[in-house]
């Protein structure tokens, strides 16, 4: 694991790879955006809005409860094995929506497609946080959802003409049969497992909390409850999840209902997820800078007003207008959620906090789906957004309120001279710093400073390679001064920026503890 590094730049190739990875994963979603609402009322001739949306519902159960056991499996098997299995899942779907006999079919195909992507893009997100590490990760996960975002208006675009040249079925799904193909080969043959990067995160991450690590019921309630930031952003993906199975399955019937043709449904239903893929790369990197919270609450509330616009609007420019500001919400608001769930989770329990989340987030597909579909029966298509956008809007409130700040800025620089030396009272609280006991290991084994690593003075500059250069280290050695300011001083040389020995070194540790202080 020598070789291992944390960052974008440092895993560029793989990190890109997975890009396209995710790219070919949206687009197997997009071939469905503008053609199947069409094919359920012309061909198989369902006329209730809630039997219309009944393939969403299914596919949101679906990928919201293979998104749990994603995050699971992912920490117990690996990523690779579980992006691999995603993509053999998906390889029926494209072939079973071609032929699909009855609305029955069709329903089953989603719930494939559902199981895919809940393996596939779940894992893609894992990778994703893996490698780029602690920095930046509100960049990766923009990158990441501009990838499979943007490929799902691309598809949703490209079955739109080709519905409208060739017809609804097979034509249009010839391309998820490229997509599987092309997708399943990369993940099988090229791109390489990142659990290794977890290891390494852990280690500069530093020990558990005060009772270790947590068990899967303990997870599952800190992010869907009782943690104030990790519930906070669960339900937050719900509700935004929410508004876009409203906008997947009512947005094509609205519009057909306002005379718009198939081709216009087409680049419509385009729009929404070519803003929100396109915007990310904006919002993520954004989200890095200004934090999470504001740009999360803000976003549910922009998603408000672009519903509302469509409700109101009366012709193409008026749908398209409202479209795009639904997609900038979606975009302010989808990997900043994502980003704050890395923040918060500890490396050794993210993935499976990510597979938590993602099981609410998707859910919201099902609830608005059927949500969506009863309302519109009862009451018409026009009082089913309204009541999606009034939702959404309670959403940001929630997290105005209730969440905190998850992003850690750097301390400021401060104009006073640095001490030499850290007290050990102050290094308990700095749980981000990387502690080195520069002892023999026999001197180590006796008693160290949790979560330290033994590297003794002559071997350090073999030995600190996984540490990044602006991280806050801490030498250790016996009683202080000698072989722990020998090792800053190398350290120091060697262009790390913030290197402190510590002050009456391991046994002041030890005291402090035996103190119960």
């Amino acid at each position: 694991m020598s070789d291992v590094r944390l960052g974008l730049r440092e895993n560029l190739g793989q990190f890109s790879l997975l890009v396209v990875v995710n790219a070919f994963v949206g687009a197997m979603v997009g071939m469905e955006r503008t053609i199947l609402p069409p094919i359920a009322e012309q061909e198989f001739h369902l006329a209730a809005r809630t039997a219309v949306l009944s393939f969403i519902v299914v596919f949101g159960v679906t990928k919201a409860l293979t998104n749990y056991l994603a995050g699971r499996l992912s920490d117990r098997f690996g990523r690779k094995h579980v992006l691999v299995g995603g993509w053999l899942v998906a390889a029926p779907v494209p072939f079973l929506l071609m032929w699909a006999p009855s609305w029955a079919w069709v329903l089953f195909a989603n719930a494939l497609l559902g199981v895919s992507q809940g393996l596939t893009w779940s894992t893609t997100v894992i990778m994703k946080i893996d490698l780029a590490g602690p920095k930046k990760r509100g960049l990766a996960m923009g990158l990441n959802e501009f990838a499979g975002y943007f490929a799902v208006a691309i598809s949703a675009l490209a079955t739109g003409f080709i519905a409208a040249r060739y017809g609804l079925r097979p034509e249009p799904f010839y391309l998820g049969v490229g997509f599987v193909a092309v997708g399943l080969g990369l993940s099988a043959f090229v791109v390489r497992e990142t659990k290794h990067h977890v290891a390494a995160e852990s280690k500069l991450h530093g020990a558990l909390p005060p009772g270790g690590m947590p068990t899967q019921r303990e997870i599952f309630w800190r992010t869907t409850l009782f943690d104030k930031n990790l519930s906070s952003v669960s339900q937050a993906g719900l509700v935004n999840n929410l508004n876009d199975g409203m906008a997947w399955g009512l947005f094509p019937l609205f519009f057909s209902a306002a005379h718009m043709n198939l081709r216009q449904i087409g680049t419509l239903a385009a729009i929404y997820p070519a803003t929100w893929g396109i915007s990310q790369l904006v919002t993520g990197a954004l989200s890095d800078r200004i934090g999470r919270k504001w740009l999360i609450a803000a976003g549910m509330w922009v998603q408000a007003v672009g519903i509302v616009f469509v409700v109101l609007a009366s012709g193409f420019a008026g749908f398209a207008i409202g479209a795009a500001l639904l997609g900038v919400g979606t975009a302010m608001v989808y990997p900043t959620l994502l980003a704050a769930i890395g923040d918060v989770a500890h490396p050794s329990w993210r993935a499976s906090s990510v597979g938590v989340y993602r099981l609410w987030r998707d859910l919201g597909y099902a609830i608005g789906a059927l949500l969506a579909g009863v309302t519109a029966d009862a009451f018409g298509l026009p009082s089913a957004m309204w009541l999606v956008a009034g939702l959404t809007f309670g959403s940001g409130l929630i997290v105005a309120v209730r969440m905190r700040e998850t992003l850690q800025r750097p301390l400021p620089a401060k104009a006073t001279v640095e001490p030499t030396c850290i007290e050990a009272t102050a290094l308990r609280q700095r749980l981000d710093a990387v502690v080195i006991d520069v002892r023999s290991p026999e001197e180590f084994a006796a008693g160290h400073v949790e979560g330290a690593i033994n590297l003794q003075v002559d071997a350090i500059a073999q030995g600190v390679g996984e540490i990044p250069k602006d991280a806050f280290v801490v030498t250790a050695c016996g009683k202080g001064g000698g072989r722990s300011d020998s090792a800053a001083e190398q350290l120091r040389a060697m262009g790390f920026t913030s290197v402190r020995p510590l002050c009456g070194g391991t046994q002041a540790w030890l005291q402090l503890n035996s103190q119960g202080a």
